[in-house]
């Protein structure tokens, strides 16, 4: 096949991108987030917390290995997963929020691979200058000595962000204080290993080398983002109507031939996605709004108006170009649809809230043995068999006394205590085997089924917990 009869490329090799610096109102606050968030995960597994002597201390921890998930002050055992489940509905709820309110604001600003890419950039510039700097450092084909020293040095800094990012994630997971020795020692378990390896390759292949690419390819979010943006939804948008005809103002032109925008490329140059925001909306644009501080920069230097580009709705778009005043961004934010996601966000948040502040430090469940059925004693009364667990969520060992509680006497007793008295280790769930009998006599005794509720009682503090099950008689 000739030259001229090849088959098409489908695939564009990727063109690295390298942001230009800016200041400004917005890039100030994507350095503030970008601190907070790191400071907050870098530090949070140090947070200690005083749960007791046979308790945990370390204030936010994913006991895998216990079941439990401890935040500060609260603790969620394995059945009250419908917390976190919670916690998924309010962050999804969320998402919708800011993104119909927003845009990708999500995206821009808060997202751990914007988050990281952010920090990578930042050191990349640190080390190899800014962007042109980099671009010809890119476009160098040959390998000097400079050349090497830089991408290694850029690389070795990178593979540190890399390393404590995987570092602070395991360390979520156990007690950080003894597993950083562990680790240091070589003593650490093999997954803890195996953990950090991914975690460090994946942060510095995402953050060093696709950046854009795992917005663009691999997040299903800017694809999804159309269903929940409407013509109210504000984001970073460009002012076609004041701006063109694009190009600088010459001598022999007048005065109003061109538009405010002199195509400087600042916009462009500056954005971490590499797409021109006065093209218009597009997938890869995140809304990191850092095209509104380089254009306002330059707006004010050629003494012309702020705003050319800026967060704006569409419906703003036609508005202002037929000549209407500008509406008021917090119109746009509050409305109809937003409040009523802020209202089922707040509704879930304070469930959430009640239920966590009603429940019970202590907990019982009732399973009856099924085989047998039941026992037929020598005086004739009937015994049934239960399988108990007893919660005790103090963080202290607890004495607990059952009782039976039915429209006739029963006799309840607990395999291996006399006074029916259980103790249960701190923060701990123990099983123990309960005998219920009844006389031949009794009405429970001739009947199939008949509703029994056992009680537990805290010894030290009189607080009380009830299951309801069923005693099983010869009906």
């Amino acid at each position: 096949m000739s030259d001229s009869q090849q088959a098409p490329q489908l695939y564009a090799a990727r063109e690295p991108i390298f942001p230009k610096r800016v200041y400004g109102r917005f890039r100030n606050l994507k350095w503030l987030i970008m601190i907070v968030t790191l400071g907050i995960y870098y530090i949070t597994p140090w947070l200690r917390w005083d749960r007791g002597a046979e308790l945990p201390d370390q204030a936010v921890l994913i006991d895998l290995a216990s079941r439990r998930f401890y935040f500060f002050w609260i603790e969620i055992w394995p059945y009250e997963f419908y917390f976190i489940g919670g916690l998924l509905i309010m962050a999804g709820l969320g998402l919708f929020l800011f993104t119909s309110a927003l845009g990708r604001v999500w995206c821009g600003y808060t997202c751990p691979q914007t988050v990281w890419v952010d920090l990578f950039i930042l050191v990349e510039r640190w080390i190899e200058g800014d962007r042109n700097a980099r671009l010809r450092l890119h476009r160098q084909k040959k390998w000097d000595l400079r050349k090497a020293r830089l991408r290694v040095t850029k690389w070795v800094a990178w593979f540190l962000i890399a390393v404590s990012t995987g570092g602070a994630w395991v360390f979520y997971f156990t007690d950080a204080p003894q597993l950083a020795i562990d680790l240091l020692t070589f003593n650490a378990h093999p997954v803890a290993w195996s953990t950090i390896l991914v975690m460090t390759a994946t942060t510095f292949i995402f953050g060093g080398f696709m950046r854009e690419q795992v917005c663009n390819y691999m997040c299903p979010w800017p694809r999804i983002q159309a269903a929940m943006m409407d013509t109210d939804t504000l984001t970073v948008a460009y002012r076609d109507w004041r701006g063109e005809p694009r190009g600088k103002l010459r001598k022999n032109d007048a005065p109003d031939s061109k538009g405010d925008c002199i195509d400087c490329m600042a916009c462009v140059n500056v954005c971490p996605a590499g797409i021109d925001i006065r093209d218009g909306q597009q997938m890869e644009c995140i809304t990191c709004a850092l095209c509104i501080d380089a254009c306002d920069e330059i707006m004010d230097k050629i003494g012309k108006p702020r705003g050319l580009i800026a967060y704006m709705a569409l419906k703003d778009e036609v508005s202002e170009t037929a000549g209407e005043t500008p509406v008021s961004p917090w119109k746009h934010i509050f409305r109809l649809r937003t409040i009523i996601y802020t209202g089922l966000w707040s509704l879930i948040g304070v469930g959430l809230m009640f239920m966590l502040f009603i429940r019970s430090d202590i907990d019982i469940s009732v399973a009856p043995v099924r085989s047998p059925v039941y026992i037929t004693m020598a005086d004739g009364s009937i015994r049934n068999a239960y399988d108990v667990r007893l919660r005790n969520k103090h963080g202290e060992e607890r004495s607990f006394s059952l009782l039976a509680n039915a429209d006739e006497a029963v006799l309840l007793e607990v395999e291996g205590s006399d006074d029916g008295t259980v103790t249960v280790a701190a923060d701990e769930l123990r099983t123990i085997r309960v005998y219920l009998t009844v006389g031949e006599d009794a009405d429970a005794a001739s009947a199939a089924l008949t509703d029994m509720r056992i009680w537990i009682t805290d010894e030290g503090n009189g607080d009380r917990a009830h299951a309801d099950t069923v005693f099983n008689g010869r009906g």
